[in-house]
């Protein structure tokens, strides 16, 4: 009986180092992966969908409507059984409403999740003595300073002048930017948030 427990005992071993050196993940209290090892969307839950972003549509258990897919320049995308449906204007949650409201003429219990995993439709623009003109894609709260950091000066660039151009009710602001003061950590209130449709001048 000794040597049956002992024997037990070392194969019970022998596997758990098996799992270990193999890469199991370790599990938390509840029993699940711990959330530093799960995946998350870098749009947030009031993030409104637009053209041209990518989107992954899951559908609980159905593998054949489970898809990645681009919005239109029409604002809508195309899924097995419902065809064309509205996705821009909308954020991920409503979508996701929409979607489980049209499945359920043909599914009993459908559980639908969306994530935007591409955001394309959010662009500011960069133009002047910079390394990398044009569009850009906006990131969440990326201030001004961190989008001049992408495009890169180039030798000739004038950071005195530099400023934002801005849409708001129907009228262009021309909002100065200090980039100097930003660089040094000073005037952090003036380190402003981009929007969407911006465009930094650097002359």
């Amino acid at each position: 009986m000794k040597t049956t427990a002992l024997t037990i005992a070392l194969l019970l071993g022998l596997v758990t180092a098996w799992a270990q050196s193999n890469g199991a993940k370790p599990k938390d209290k509840a029993g699940s992966v711990p959330e530093a090892s799960r995946t998350t969307s870098a749009a947030g839950p009031t993030y409104v969908i637009g053209a041209d972003d990518t989107l992954h549509i899951d559908v609980w258990k159905e593998p054949d409507l489970t898809a990645t897919l681009p919005v239109r320049p029409d604002g809508m995308i195309s899924l097995p059984l419902l065809n064309d449906v509205q996705a821009a204007g909308l954020t991920p949650m409503q979508l996701a409403s929409s979607i489980t409201e049209k499945l359920k003429k043909y599914l009993a219990d459908p559980r639908v999740t969306v994530v935007v995993t591409q955001m394309n439709s959010q662009r500011i623009y960069v133009t002047g003595e910079v390394l990398h003109t044009g569009a850009m894609p906006l990131l969440p709260n990326m201030t001004v300073l961190q989008a001049l950091a992408s495009a890169g000066f180039s030798q000739f660039a004038n950071t005195k002048g530099i400023y934002v151009l801005r849409v708001e009710n129907g009228r262009q602001q021309k909002i100065p930017i200090n980039y100097k003061q930003l660089v040094k950590g000073e005037a952090v209130g003036k380190n402003i948030l981009m929007k969407p449709g911006d465009t930094i001048v650097v002359p």
